[in-house]
């Protein structure tokens, strides 16, 4: 992810909706229908492309008891969330 950690954690609520969530300072435990997800982040270097610097993220997400649609329906809402760009 290319952002701060303070800018992620803003846009975390919206992108997890009503669900259920128990953060901590790197990682959040989301609960969905009977199952949960586990995400992580840990801050990385900048990526630097000549004056720019952009903050990155490395981010990892571990589902535990949800099929295929329960994963497709969460991640369809939090990337739409998620998602940032340019013209």
């Amino acid at each position: 992810m290319g952002c701060t950690v303070d800018e992620w954690l803003g846009w975390l609520p919206q992108a997890i909706g009503e669900h259920t969530k128990r953060q901590n300072d790197s990682s959040v435990m989301i609960q969905i229908a009977t199952g949960t997800l586990k995400i992580d982040w840990q801050v990385l270097s900048p990526r630097i492309i000549g004056l720019a610097r952009i903050p990155r993220l490395q981010v990892s997400f571990e589902f535990k008891d949800l099929d295929d649609d329960q994963r497709f329906l969460f991640m369809k809402r939090f990337d739409l969330y998620m998602h940032r760009g340019g013209g």
